[in-house]
C-alpha cells in the first residue's frame, strides 16, 4: 500500500519506519525541516533502540522517503496516518489539537481521490468526527475521504517491538470499507497472531487514554501503599511482591518510588480528568485527581528525604543525581521526575552534579544552570548525599565500595529501589528507600 505519515516524531518516525519493514511503501511528511534532513540520512533525532537500523534500511531501498511538502504526501497515499503531538494546552489539561487540525488543514486540499485518514495521536472524545467535517469541508474528494482512528501504544525504550509486535491493535471506524482498508494495512501483523479490535470512534478514541490513566493509578497505588509501609515498618517491594503473584493484579507497573512521568502518563492522566469533567462525570474526576496528587507528592518525599539525611537542610550542601531521563533506556526528560527534583535541590542552595548514561545532554538544554557529569563516579564525587532516580542497570552493578572512595558521606537515597541493598550495607552505606 502507498501510505504516509504526517509528522516524524517519536511515534510519527517509529510508525513509518515500521510499516515500511512490514512491505508499504510510504512517504512521512514533517514541517520541521532539520528533523526531516536528519531522517533522509538513515537515522533518528531522537534515541529508541533498533529505530536507526530500520530507517537507515528502507531509506536505503527507497520504500521510505522523508519531505516538508504536502502536496506530495497528498498525490502519493491510500492511506494517511496522523502521528503528531498533542500536548497539554498552556495552564490547562486539556490536550491541544492544534497540530492535528494543522496536518489535516494542511493535506486535505491535496486529497484529490478516495483515501482513509487514520489518527495515531493521542486525543479526546469527538476527535474523529471534527476531523471527518474538516476534511469534507476542504478535501477535492469530499465524502471520498474517510477518516478513521487507531491510537499508539508505544513505550519509549521498546516502540519499534511495539508497532511489528504489539499486544493489541484498535480501530475506531464507521465502515466496512473503511474497516477492510485498515485490516489490509496491518496485515502482515495480525497474520503474525497479533489481535485487532474493532469499535466506534468514541471508544477506540477513549482506548489510550483509559489505558495510561489505570497504568498511573497502578503506579499511584503502589506508591501510597509505600506510604503506608514506612508507618508501619513494612517492605513495599515485599507487598509488591506478594500482590504481583495474583493474576488479577499483575507485578507490572507495582514499583514504587519517585512516580512516573514522560510525554504520555501524566499529560493523559490530567487529560482524560479534564474530559470527564467536561461530561459531567464527578467520580472519575475524583479518581484521576488523586491519582495525580499522589504521584506529584513523591518528588517533595524524596527532596524531604535528602533534606532529613543532610540534618534539616540542604544549602550548600553538594548532592549526586545518578538519573535524568523520565525512565530507564529512553533519553526523554519530558516531566522527568529525577530531573524535578535535582532542580528543586538546586533552587534550595545545594550543588548538584547529573549523571545519566543517555539523557544529560537533553537534560542540559532544560536545565543548563545544573551540573552535569560524564559518569556515575564523577557525578558522586565529594557528595554529601548520593540520589539515584532512573533505575539504569549500571547503577545496580557499581561497586558501592568504589563509590565510597570519592563521596564524603556514604550516604544514599535511593528513589527507585534501584540498587543492592546488602551490597550497600556491607560497605557501610546509610540507605534510604522509599517504602521500606
Amino acid at each position: 500500500m502507498r501510505m504516509t505519515v504526517i509528522g516524524c516524531g517519536h511515534l510519527g518516525a517509529t510508525h513509518a519506519a515500521s510499516m515500511a519493514e512490514i512491505g508499504h511503501e510510504v512517504v512521512s511528511v514533517d514541517i520541521d525541516e532539520s528533523k526531516i534532513a536528519i531522517l533522509r540520512s538513515g537515522r533518528s533525532w531522537f534515541h529508541e533502540p533498533e529505530l536507526d537500523e530500520m530507517l537507515a534500511r528502507h531509506v536505503a531501498s527507497g520504500r521510505l522517503r522523508f519531505t516538508t511538502d504536502f502536496a506530495e504526501a497528498g498525490e502519493f497515499g491510500e492511506m494517511h496516518f496522523l502521528g503528531v503531538a498533542t500536548p497539554s494546552m498552556r495552564g490547562r489539561d486539556d490536550y491541544d489539537l492544534s497540530q492535528v487540525f494543522s496536518a489535516v488543514r494542511s493535506l486535505a486540499p491535496y486529497l484529490r481521490r478516495p483515501c482513509v485518514i487514520v489518527g495515531k495521536s493521542t486525543v479526546p472524545v469527538g476527535t474523529t468526527e471534527a476531523a471527518q467535517a474538516l476534511v469534507r469541508e476542504l478535501a477535492p474528494a469530499g465524502d471520498g475521504v474517510d477518516v478513521a482512528w487507531n491510537p499508539e501504544f508505544l513505550r519509549e525504550g521498546h516502540a519499534v517491538r511495539d508497532t511489528l509486535r504489539p499486544d493489541r491493535i484498535v480501530v475506531g471506524v464507521t465502515s466496512t470499507r473503511v474497516e477492510e482498508r485498515i485490516r489490509e494495512a496491518y496485515r502482515p501483523i495480525t497474520d503474525a497472531g497479533v489481535p485487532m479490535l474493532v469499535t466506534d470512534p468514541a471508544t477506540c478514541e477513549l482506548v489510550k487514554g483509559a489505558a495510561n490513566t489505570f497504568l498511573s493509578m497502578k503506579i499511584s497505588f503502589i506508591n501510597a501503599m509505600s506510604d503506608v509501609c514506612e508507618a508501619a515498618g513494612a517492605d513495599v517491594t515485599q507487598l509488591a511482591d506478594a500482590l504481583g503473584l495474583d493474576p488479577r493484579i499483575g507485578r507490572a507497573f507495582l514499583d514504587a518510588g519517585i512516580g512516573y512521568g514522560g510525554g504520555c502518563l501524566p499529560k493523559d492522566t490530567r487529560a482524560f480528568a479534564a474530559r470527564a469533567r467536561e461530561l459531567g462525570v464527578d467520580h472519575a474526576v475524583d479518581l484521576l485527581t488523586a491519582v495525580d496528587r499522589i504521584n506529584v507528592s513523591r518528588r517533595e518525599r524524596v527532596v524531604e528525604m535528602t533534606r532529613k539525611a543532610c540534618g534539616g537542610d540542604i544549602t550548600g550542601r553538594r548532592i549526586g543525581v545518578w538519573g535524568a531521563a523520565f525512565k530507564v533506556g529512553t533519553d526523554d526528560v519530558r516531566d522527568s521526575p529525577a530531573l524535578d527534583v535535582a532542580a528543586r535541590f538546586h533552587a534550595l542552595g545545594a550543588t548538584v552534579m547529573i549523571y545519566d548514561p543517555m539523557a544529560v545532554e537533553n537534560a542540559r538544554a532544560i536545565h543548563p544552570e545544573l551540573g552535569y557529569a560524564d559518569d556515575a563516579l564523577t557525578a558522586a564525587a565529594e557528595a554529601d548525599v548520593l540520589v539515584t532516580m532512573t533505575a539504569w542497570p549500571e547503577f545496580r552493578a557499581i561497586d558501592p565500595n568504589a563509590v565510597a572512595e570519592v563521596v564524603n558521606r556514604r550516604v544514599m537515597i535511593d528513589a527507585r529501589n534501584a540498587v543492592e541493598v546488602p551490597d550497600w550495607h556491607d560497605a557501610d552505606w546509610t540507605l534510604h528507600r522509599l517504602g521500606c
